[in-house]
């Protein structure tokens, strides 16, 4: 009877949360193929994990954490080019002149190219918070540290994350 349980789960958190993740992934590593392959390796993760699974967290907090961690491992085993390609985080054209819409889009462009290229701990911290919209507190659970380390993390990300943009348009 587990695994039909654990079958059912599965698919649920799927539904849930495969966005979410695929969107981490992809801020994380940059590149839509890679980041495919990741969410899967973190749902076959968490089918073999689901027996082991404490309840010490949320679902979603234990399937960020899987999936970060398998983001760190994916940057570690490869050092890849970055590939931009993300609907989910791009302007969408609605009522804007064209001419509005390549200005934002190229914007956008510009601050997913620097995120990604941050350190991880200022990246992983940046992409819960705005991303996600997470809370302090549950990206201190997600990553295992204190909400003071989330704190210095999020606001020295920032001022990284400005200073290379400021300086990308400096450059243009």
């Amino acid at each position: 009877m587990f695994i039909q349980d654990s079958d059912a789960l599965l698919n649920q958190l799927m539904q849930d949360y495969g966005n979410e993740l695929k969107r981490i992934a992809y801020l994380y590593v940059n590149d839509h193929a890679e980041c495919e392959d990741i969410v899967q390796e973190v749902f076959i993760a968490c089918y073999q994990g689901l027996s082991t699974f404490r309840q010490e967290s949320t679902y979603k907090t234990w399937l960020i954490r899987i999936t970060i961690n398998k983001c760190k491992d994916h940057k570690k085993r490869w050092s890849i080019k970055n590939m931009i390609y993300k609907p989910a985080i791009y302007p969408s054209k609605t009522n804007q002149s064209s001419e509005a819409y390549v200005i934002q889009w190229e914007h956008t462009n510009e601050i997913v190219e620097q995120l990604a290229n941050l350190p991880g701990k200022y990246k992983e911290v940046l992409i819960l918070y705005y991303y996600q919209d997470m809370t302090m507190k549950e990206i201190g659970e997600v990553l295992n540290v204190g909400i003071n380390t989330v704190k210095s993390r999020l606001l020295r990300g920032k001022e990284v994350l400005k200073s290379k943009l400021e300086r990308s348009i400096t450059l243009e």
